[in-house]
């Protein structure tokens, strides 16, 4: 099984015109096309989110992890607590 060929091709334009007639064929392959480039750019996004997640990922795994004195997780937890009343 390889990639069509131009038989094949030409069978599947003339199933197309027979099916849903010269009018409806440009509006059809329009919306084959927009509907390509959606998928296309869809793909990108996710790409692009999985390697910045992966970044972010490896950014954060070097990086020690420092421990709060007792000052400063009060501190933090005052300053939630704020965050959270004014919503």
């Amino acid at each position: 099984m390889g990639s069509f060929g131009g038989w094949e091709i030409f069978l599947v334009v003339v199933v197309l015109f027979l099916l849903f007639g010269a009018s409806r064929l440009p509006q059809l392959a329009k919306s084959l096309g927009q509907s390509r480039k959606a998928f296309k750019e869809g793909m990108r996004e996710a790409e692009e989110d999985d390697l910045a997640a992966q970044q972010l990922r490896q950014s954060t795994k070097d990086r020690p992890i420092a421990a709060l004195t007792d000052a400063e997780l009060k501190a933090e937890m005052e300053r939630r607590e704020e965050a959270r009343a004014e919503h």
